[in-house]
C-alpha cells in the first residue's frame, strides 16, 4: 500500500501543478448542463402562424377569436393574419412563419349543417419539435371549439381522466443533471488519468517504475486511485454548483449528499479501471485523443441522460444495458429527482463495483512490465 500511496501522491501532485485542467475539467460540464437544458428543456412559445380566412362568416370569426384566446394565454403561436393563401405559403416555404391555418370558404355553411366541417393546419415539418407542438396545440384548440355549450350536469355520463403526478415537476435542466455530473466523472478521467497516462508512457516517464519492486496491480492501483481521486473531486464540484443553477430543492440534506457522494465515488473508480483496461496496451499519444470523441458519444447518449432509453431500437438498448453510464445516470435520477434511498439504487451500485473490479483486473492481466 505504501508504494501505491507513493504513485496516488505523484499524480495528484501533478494535478495540483495544472489548474488550467481543474477549471476546464470542471466548468465545461457546467456549461454544458445550463446550455443544454435551456436549450432543450423549455416549451416552444412564441411560433408564428398565418391565418387564413377564406369564410368571414360567425362560425369561422369564433374560431379566430379562440385561436387569439390561446395564443394570449399560452402564448404557443402568435397569430398572423393573411388574406392571400398563396401569399401566407410562400411565407412558409421562406421559414417567415411555421405554420398556416386555412379556413376554407363553406367552412360557416358545413358548421351550421354539421356536415364534416374541416380547416387545414398546413406545418413546416422539417422540425419535428415545431411541427409536434402546432399539432398538438391546434388539436387542443379544435377540441375546444367541438365542445357544445355548457349545460351542466348533476353526474357526468362520459368517462374522464385524472392525472396524478407522484413528483414536482421537473425541469429538464434538473432531469439533465444526473448525466452532467456523470459526464464531469469521465472528462475528468479522460483527462487527467487517460491521456495523462499515455503522455507519462510516450515521454518514457514509466519506464522508472519498470526497475522498481512495484507489482502489477500496486502500479494499476495506484494509476486509478489518484484518477478516482481526481474525478470525485469534478464530480462533487458539479454535483454543488449544478444543483444550485438547477434549482433542486433540498439538495443539500445531510444524508442525501452522502448517497450521492457514494454513487460518484463508486462511478469514479468504474470509469477509471474502464479507462485504464482501454489504455494499458496503447503506447501512441494520439489513439486516446482520436478514440475519446467517440467513446464519449457511445456512452453518454445511450445511458438515458439525453433521452428516455425505451425510444431507443433495439441495439442501442444493448450498449445501454453494458453501460456504466445507465447504472451512474440512473443513480443519482433516483437520488436527485426522487430523492429515494440506497434501496432503490442497490443495483445500479453493484452493477459499478462488479464492473470496477472486472475492468481493474483486465487491466492487471494485460499490463507489461517492458519497454
Amino acid at each position: 500500500m505504501q508504494r501505491t500511496w507513493a504513485i496516488i501522491e505523484r499524480e495528484l501532485r501533478r494535478f495540483r501543478r495544472s489548474p488550467t485542467l481543474m477549471v476546464v475539467s470542471m466548468i465545461f460540464p457546467i456549461v454544458q448542463l445550463v446550455v443544454l437544458g435551456y436549450a432543450f428543456g423549455g416549451k416552444v412559445k412564441h411560433l408564428r402562424v398565418g391565418i387564413v380566412d377564406q369564410d368571414r362568416q360567425v362560425p369561422a370569426v369564433r374560431l379566430r377569436e379562440l385561436a387569439a384566446a390561446v395564443a394570449a394565454n399560452a402564448q404557443t403561436f402568435d397569430p398572423v393574419l393573411y388574406h392571400d393563401a398563396g401569399e401566407a405559403l410562400d411565407d412558409l416555404r421562406d421559414g417567415r412563419i411555421n405554420g398556416v391555418l386555412t379556413i376554407p370558404p363553406e367552412f360557416s355553411r358545413r358548421t351550421l349543417a354539421r356536415v364534416d366541417p374541416r380547416v387545414a393546419l398546413i406545418e413546416d415539418n422539417t422540425d419535428n419539435f415545431v411541427s409536434s407542438a402546432l399539432a398538438a396545440t391546434f388539436a387542443e384548440l379544435v377540441g375546444s371549439y367541438n365542445q357544445p355549450a355548457a349545460v351542466s350536469q348533476r353526474v357526468p355520463g362520459e368517462v374522464t381522466l385524472d392525472v396524478v403526478e407522484v413528483y414536482p415537476y421537473v425541469p429538464y435542466i434538473q432531469y439533465l443533471l444526473p448525466g452532467a455530473i456523470t459526464m464531469s466523472v469521465f472528462m475528468m478521467v479522460m483527462i487527467g488519468g487517460g491521456i495523462i497516462f499515455i503522455d507519462d508512457k510516450a515521454r518514457g516517464l514509466h519506464e522508472g517504475y519498470l526497475v522498481t519492486p512495484i507489482t502489477k496491480f500496486e502500479l494499476i492501483a495506484g494509476f486509478t486511485l489518484s484518477g478516482a481521486i481526481k474525478a470525485v473531486l469534478a464530480g462533487s464540484v458539479l454535483m454543488t454548483l449544478g444543483a444550485v443553477v438547477a434549482g433542486v430543492p433540498d439538495a443539500f440534506a445531510p444524508l442525501r449528499l452522502l448517497r450521492v457522494f457514494l454513487v460518484i465515488v463508486v462511478t469514479a473508480i468504474a470509469l477509471v479501471s474502464m479507462m485504464f483496461l482501454f489504455m494499458v496496451r496503447v503506447s501512441d499519444p494520439l489513439l486516446p485523443r482520436a478514440v475519446f470523441g467517440v467513446l464519449n458519444t457511445l456512452l453518454f447518449f445511450p445511458s438515458g441522460a439525453v433521452y428516455p432509453q425505451q425510444a431507443f431500437p433495439g441495439w442501442m438498448r444493448v450498449i445501454a444495458r453494458v453501460d456504466p453510464f445507465t447504472y451512474a445516470v440512473h443513480g443519482l435520477k433516483s437520488l436527485l429527482l426522487k430523492h429515494t434511498g440506497l434501496v432503490a439504487i442497490w443495483g445500479d451500485l453493484a452493477y459499478l463495483v462488479v464492473f470496477s473490479a472486472v475492468a481493474m483486473t483486465a487491466a492487471t492481466l494485460l499490463f507489461r512490465r517492458t519497454l
